[in-house]
This record gives structure tokens, sequence and C-alpha cells, in this order.
């Protein structure tokens, strides 16, 4: 079941946080509940990306873009996602999240976000490719820039995102049938 209280309290947490820019990290923390375990009582490799939500939301709250999909009746999607797994977490354990926008093309925004354990190792990180749609399909990241009044931000995009997308291009789609 999706974390609909967790969500609340994560946004009346940033209620009179100030607004942060569209490449600035939001940081929340999150605590691994008994209902988030898998048989190995470990956090859920699935639960993960649903908490995950949990800093991405907030984070499209504090960069004002959730004020323009109500005035815009545009949507938020995730149209692709790589998560790379390197440290357990137990129940109870809280870890600190950062969320944040990398950069975007033509097409697509891309976003980052990892979980930190308190010893400072990183548990995991993930990596997001999104989408603003509307009526009509994607909205292009430069009117959704434009409105947020950041068309002159134009961060370039690292090596590492762009060997993502690359290898994702070459994947084929819709995925071949037995």
């Amino acid at each position: 079941m999706y974390p609909f209280l967790r969500m609340i309290i994560q946004l009346i947490t940033i209620r009179n946080l100030p607004r942060i820019g569209v490449t600035e990290t939001h940081v929340s923390r999150h605590m691994c509940m008994p209902w988030d375990l898998d048989i190995w009582l470990e956090l859920n490799n699935g639960r993960t990306l649903t908490i995950f939500d949990l800093g991405r939301i907030p984070l499209a709250v504090r960069v004002g873009l959730t004020t323009l999909l109500k005035e815009h009746r545009w949507g938020l999607t995730v149209a692709g996602s790589s998560v790379r797994y390197r440290r357990r977490i137990r129940m109870f354990e809280v870890v600190e999240m950062k969320s944040r926008g990398v950069c975007w093309d033509d097409k697509f925004f891309y976003l980052e976000q990892s979980m930190w354990k308190k010893n400072g190792e990183c548990a995991n990180h993930a990596m997001y490719r999104t989408a603003i749609t509307d009526k009509n399909g994607i909205v292009p990241p430069i009117k959704v820039m434009e409105a947020l009044g950041a068309a002159n931000i134009n961060p370039e995009m690292p090596a590492w995102f762009a060997a993502w997308i690359a290898a994702e291009d070459q994947r084929p789609w819709p995925p071949m049938q037995d």
C-alpha cells in the first residue's frame, strides 16, 4: 500500500521550508518500518522506490513544480529508472535521503536520489528519467523551465547520465516476446 500518511508527514515537514532552485538538493529523513521489510528483514527493493517518492514529491513542491502542475493541469510521470543497491537498511534504521534535479534535454528531466546511513555510507542511489505531461503528451522541458522562471539554467549532462540514456536507447521497445 502507498504510504499516504508518510507523504502527508513529509509535506507538513516542508511546508515552511524555503523554495529551492531546480538543481538544488532537498534533504529528508526516513525510517525503515516493519512493513517496508522483505523476507531477509531489510528494506525491500520495491519499497525503496516507493520511499524515494517521499523525497521526489517534496522536491517538486520546494522547486515550485507542483504549483505549475495544478495551474496548467500538467501531470508528472517517471519514464525510466535505474537503482544501485549497496548497503542494507534494517528495521527502524533512519536514513538521510538526498533528492535533486540533475539536467534535462528536449523531452525529459533527469533526477537522482540517494539514501545515506548514519555512518556516512551510501545505501543506494537511483537515477530517473521523468516527464511533465498534458493532454497532448510530453511538455517540453524548456516550457516548464520558462514557467518556473529558470529558463536561463541549463546544466551540462554528466557523462554517466548520458551513458545511461545511450544504453536505454539501445534497449528494444517493445521488449521481445517468447
